[in-house]
């Protein structure tokens, strides 16, 4: 058992490795990142291709559980697109599917017992927010140059209240990207916490004598709640991420608020 909740997202070096004063040691965090690169490739290997590794066809007209779950992903990811970006939108679906799958298969390998969750640290995902964020920036100065300063004052305002609103919106542009992978971050790790102290808590009352022992059913019970709770919290964060990735992609090619 770990001595407090806080303890299972402790990043630890499983081989050291250090270059100078660099240090690239192999970490926990990097291996269940291998892991879920390596689930995510095989899905798309041997649910994609026309033939499987026996010369059978993997296509089905009838698709089985797995080739649903498959196009069910990516559909959804396709869905989110259009429904904000347009016609426009389809040169972005490959990064847009794959951001939606990478942050969804990490907070779903979470949930596994004795593993580790990525985007419940706050570096994670406030480096792939702010990554997304610069990108957006790149995409909106590429498109209208220096009209893209137009964001940060509205339509028909006097210089009076321009004084006021560009700090205001220059203010709201900035956390974007902080308020993006803030609330990732703190899902998750409120989520995964709280179970911990219920296991906890669960396992004190165990240890008691007599009767008492017997009650620790109630807090597993409610445990098995709160993991389907987490479970569709970690289908629901990546949506979310996933929308507002899309909206922000939307305002910086259209310049709207």
């Amino acid at each position: 058992m770990l001595s407090t909740p806080l303890e299972q997202f402790q990043i630890i070096s499983l081989f050291s490795v250090k270059l100078f004063c660099l240090d690239f040691s192999f970490t926990n965090m990097l291996l269940i990142n291998l892991i879920v690169l390596a689930i995510f490739s095989s899905m798309v290997y041997f649910f994609s291709a026309d033939t499987n590794y026996l010369g059978e066809t993997t296509f089905f007209l009838i698709p089985n559980v797995w080739q649903t779950l498959v196009e069910a992903t990516y559909e959804t990811a396709a869905q989110l697109v259009f429904d904000n970006l347009n016609a426009e939108g389809e040169k972005y679906f490959p990064f847009i599917s794959v951001l939606f799958t990478f942050i969804l298969f990490n907070n779903l390998i979470g949930l596994v017992p004795y593993s580790f969750t990525i985007t419940s640290h706050l570096i994670v995902t406030f480096t792939l927010s702010l990554s997304i964020f610069i990108g957006v920036m790149i995409i909106c100065l590429q498109i209208h140059k220096v009209n893209m300063l137009s964001v940060f004052l509205p339509a028909n305002t006097s210089f009076g209240l321009a004084l006021l609103l560009v700090p205001i919106e220059l203010i709201s542009y900035i956390f974007k990207p902080i308020s993006l992978g803030v609330r990732l971050f703190a899902n998750l790790m409120a989520g995964h916490t709280l179970l911990k102290v219920i296991v906890g808590f669960a396992w004190s009352m165990l240890l008691l004598e007599d009767f008492l022992a017997l009650m620790h059913i109630i807090p597993l019970l409610v445990l098995v709640i709160l993991m389907g709770l987490e479970l569709g919290v970690a289908m629901i964060q990546a949506y979310v991420f996933t929308v507002l990735t899309c909206i922000y992609l939307n305002d910086s090619i259209n310049l709207s608020h």
